[in-house]
């Protein structure tokens, strides 16, 4: 549109510049600032390499969020979940010393001193069961809250369920405009978890909570949040961003959340990504990638273990009364960069709070060099996807040992036991330093929650010869195609998309993957090609394996319970509920045996790919412990080592 100038009457001109005329509406600049997934990453250390690290540490975060509250004028602070549990400090907290009520969390003897306004509960919050959460939540200085948890009062009447959590929050934040002059503004927060926590936790919340459709409860409760007066709301959905198509009960439900009124920002995480700049992330139906925008909302997510921190500046206008956002800015800030081979640190640690948990900290420490066993040869990860691993061997080892024991006099004494385990620690996202590498000698418990790092409580399932062949073409899916008249181009093998932890290796059988096949099932689980067979040649005690046979097939809660969408696994093949941890059964597998060989037996292997050039990507530390079979290329600019097949 052209513009047309004009010259005034001088009457008009005067009162054109009167007082009254040249009110304008105020403006806010108003920053909100997120941390998520930091699994207790509170402290700037890696217990596990018993080393401090900079790559890691809400601590080093802390130092970022003091610096971007200096910068703005108005801001606030929340956290998006999956706090309490994820490395050795939580362990101790929960199951060394134990936390007892009256007692502040170390989680929250750190974050009180940060000042958060609102938390989320995530999904590994129930991990420790609802007594520990309550006893957790009491230290906070800050509400929690979660939408889509209900108490379950089993009556199967969903129209009266009542929230577990305070659904929502709506508080009154006194801002200054950019004039200098101060407004109530009412800012709303509204938090949100998987529907899969009833899957996941299965044992700790059945018949004690119910959860419910994320999507859904967002359109229930952010209508009423308007009705109460908030003027702006900030949704804290500890869930994903995938462009799938809606159903109900997404885990990631962040695609479609965007899609609902009202919601003027989004906190998000759980999947450990980084938005806006991933490149998951580019070229997504309605996502910017750049600007940090879901369907025009701004949103970010800023890593996992305190990698990053998630910034969110708003500009609101007072339009007719109301505020509105007028604009957006999203960013991530990280603590550390790659250079090379290199980790630089960006920022330092902030000492208050590695001095808050200090006692905590040194209590782990000793907690976790308490000496199980003896090893006659290093136990290590680096090769755990693509060969028969020693790291994963001692888990199945573990595993069918005690299951062994347990059985004796049951129902289901004689029953063949096999045991399935992953390799938890295999680079990815965790980076190039993100194995295990246990050197011969003492194993200490640091050892232990180094071979299987999560808290999963051990289970039984009982599968026939086909649901276990077909489990295992479940987990190889983690291979990409190898086209054996490719003879040019090398082709990489392992998809690093999937997830290490859903390729498991079933130790008790003999079988063969051909990667030359697609995959049977898709990357969500999904039937996607019904007449492909990677999975070739399975043995049990040198037969054939009978299609009809019954195995007992030892596991964790998380996959027997449909973690992964594994075919057959959802919770109702489980016959043993095990009272013990996996890792516990671990440690005590250790202490029995005094002293083992962690030697892998080989059970599997690939079928031949022809004269197909095939590399894989590893940690350049792995060159000691790589075989006649793989030969070193070279060290990437992530940091990671490229090897090719000979």
């Amino acid at each position: 549109m052209k513009k047309s100038i004009c010259l005034l009457p001088a009457a008009i001109t005067l009162a054109a510049l009167s007082p009254l005329a040249l009110a304008v509406s105020p403006t806010i600049q108003l920053r909100i600032m997120e941390t998520t997934d930091i699994h207790m990453h509170i402290a700037n250390y890696d217990y596990y390499r018993d080393a401090e690290s900079d790559s890691v540490g809400l601590s080093k975060v802390a130092t970022l969020i003091k610096q971007a509250r200096k910068e703005a004028t108005n801001s606030v602070l929340v956290d998006n979940g999956d706090l309490i549990q994820g490395n050795p400090l939580g362990d101790f907290v929960a199951k060394g010393r134990v936390l007892r009520f009256g007692e502040t969390h170390p989680a929250f003897k750190a974050m009180n001193l940060l000042d958060y306004d609102v938390g989320n509960v995530g999904n590994h919050e129930f991990n420790y069961g609802l007594d520990f959460l309550a006893k957790s939540l009491a230290g906070a200085n800050f509400p929690y809250v979660s939408a889509n948890v209900y108490a379950d009062d089993g009556d199967n009447n969903p129209e009266n369920d009542q929230p577990y959590f305070m659904p929502y929050v709506i508080k009154t934040e006194t801002m200054t405009d950019t004039s200098g002059q101060p407004h109530d503004v009412k800012v709303g927060y509204i938090g949100f978890t998987p529907p899969q926590i009833m899957n996941w936790d299965k044992d700790n919340l059945t018949g004690l909570v119910t959860a419910k459709d994320i999507i859904a409860s967002a359109e229930k409760y952010v209508p009423m949040m308007k009705a109460e007066g908030a003027d702006i709301v900030i949704a804290i959905p500890h869930s994903g961003l995938y462009a799938n198509p809606r159903t109900t009960n997404e885990e990631h439900a962040v695609y479609h959340l965007a899609k609902v009124e009202g919601i003027d920002a989004i906190l998000f995480g759980h999947s450990h990504q980084v938005f806006p700049g991933g490149d998951l992330f580019n070229n997504m139906d309605g996502v910017d990638n750049e600007k940090g925008t879901v369907f025009g909302v701004p949103s970010v997510m800023p890593g996992f273990w305190g990698s990053h921190l998630g910034v969110i500046d708003l500009t609101l206008e007072m339009t007719d009364g109301e505020w509105q956002v007028a604009s957006a800015n999203t960013e991530v800030r990280a603590i550390s960069k790659r250079e090379g081979r290199e980790t630089i640190a960006l920022v330092e640690a902030d000492k208050t709070i590695n001095d808050a948990i200090k006692a905590d900290h040194e209590g782990t420490l000793a907690y976790m060099r308490q000496k199980v066993g003896e090893t006659t040869a290093p136990i290590y990860s680096y090769f755990s996807q693509i060969q028969d691993d020693p790291s994963v061997q001692i888990v199945n080892n573990a595993q069918v040992w005690y299951v062994e024991n347990i059985v004796r006099g049951t129902e289901y004494d004689g029953l063949p036991i096999i045991s399935a385990a992953a390799p938890f620690k295999a680079g990815g996202r965790g980076g190039a330093d993100y194995y295990t590498d246990v050197p011969a000698g003492d194993i200490a418990l640091k050892n232990v929650s180094d071979l299987y790092i999560y808290p999963n409580d051990l289970k039984v399932v009982k599968l026939n010869g086909a649901q276990v062949i077909d489990w295992l073409e479940r987990s190889a899916g983690q291979f990409n195609q190898i086209d054996p008249n490719n003879k040019k181009d090398t082709q990489t093998l392992v998809n690093e998309a999937f997830p290490s932890y859903n390729f498991d290796v079933i130790d008790g059988i003999e079988y063969k993957i051909d990667v030359t096949q697609p995959s049977k099932f898709g990357a969500k689980g999904e039937l996607e090609n019904a007449d492909a067979r990677r999975i070739l040649d399975v043995t049990y005690q040198g037969k054939a394996i009978d299609p009809a046979q019954e195995f007992l097939v030892v596991t964790n809660n998380y996959r027997a319970g449909g973690g992964g969408s594994f075919p057959a696994l959802d919770g109702s093949a489980t016959v043993i509920d095990a009272p013990d941890k996996n890792r516990d059964v671990i440690a005590n597998y250790l202490l029995s045996q005094n002293e083992i060989n962690p030697a892998a037996d080989n059970n599997w292997s690939f079928a031949d790919w022809g004269n197909a050039r095939v590399t894989i990507r590893t940690s350049p530390k792995a060159r000691t412990f790589a075989g006649d079979n793989l030969e070193f290329v070279a060290v990437e600019e992530d940091g990671f080592a490229l090897f090719e097949f000979k």
